[in-house]
């Protein structure tokens, strides 16, 4: 059974199937850290790519910077990563937090954001060739730039499956 076979089961979502790079994506909020950390494992994870612009603040709980590649190397054997490059900047994610831009202008931002950073060309694809999944704090990916990383890495790279758990 494959790892997205394996996904399938476990009722997680699975966008656009395809052979070749999996990437997974999660959110933290509205989870406990058994239920986060129990997905993870039934998902065989073995990267976690943190692409928060914060990741060291009290609202973290659980998923701190430090705190977070210390379970995530004692509970699952996985390796943490943080990949500012993946994050909006500080006014894209105020604009659309205070309300001042629409989620459909913040996708826009982002997009761009992303591909003036060039992610596609210097993001290592490599960092997928293990079981990986890329963090935020977004419960469900509709609105998170989690889903938008992804979407643009498959469009950049082709056959990417997402996986969101």
């Amino acid at each position: 059974m494959t790892r997205t076979d394996h996904c399938r089961s476990r009722q997680f979502y699975c966008a656009f199937p395809s052979a070749g790079v999996e990437i997974y994506t999660i959110g933290f909020t509205k989870k406990s850290a058994r239920e986060f950390f129990d997905i993870l494992k039934g998902a065989g994870i073995k990267r976690l790519i943190d692409i928060r612009l914060h990741n060291s603040s009290q609202l973290a709980g659980f998923t701190k910077q430090d705190d977070l590649a210390f379970f995530l190397q004692d509970i699952c054997g996985a390796e943490y990563i943080h990949k500012p490059i993946l994050s909006p900047t500080k006014e894209i994610m105020d604009g659309y937090k205070k309300k001042k831009i629409t989620w459909e202008e913040y996708e826009r931002r982002f997009r761009s954001l992303m591909n003036e950073r060039r992610v596609g060309e210097i993001l290592d694809k490599g960092l997928f060739d293990t079981p990986t999944v890329l963090l935020c704090s977004e419960p469900t990916p509709d609105r998170c730039h989690r889903r938008l990383v992804a979407e643009y890495l498959q469009e950049k790279w082709g056959d990417v499956t997402i996986i969101h758990l």
